[in-house]
């Protein structure tokens, strides 16, 4: 059973940056925000899991290590998204003085 979900991890990590690779810069934000929606999910999923049902310290290990990865896939996301979209809004210019 461990062999089985480390080659399924293996798997989707090789098909992700397959996928991700091919984005064009265009797309990088919203996909930035997509991706920060699904590990909102996975930080709740993480949490009542680790409430409710983690039955071993292995469980319970894992589930905050994932937790604490998945706060910081969020938190980074929302950084970069913010700083992306900073790019964008319009610059302050002094004002001209010899009108």
């Amino acid at each position: 059973m461990l062999v089985q979900n480390l080659a399924v991890l293996v798997l989707a990590g090789f098909v992700g940056f397959a996928v991700i690779s091919k984005v064009p810069n265009t797309l990088h934000t919203p996909l930035m925000s997509g991706t920060n929606a699904i590990h909102g999910i996975v930080l709740l999923g993480g949490l009542i899991v680790l409430g409710l049902g983690a039955d071993t310290v292995l469980d319970k290990i894992l589930l905050v290590i994932a937790i604490a990865f998945g706060t910081i896939n969020v938190v980074g996301g929302f950084l970069v998204t913010d700083r992306m979209l900073a790019m964008f809004k319009a610059k302050d210019r002094p004002e001209r003085t010899d009108k």
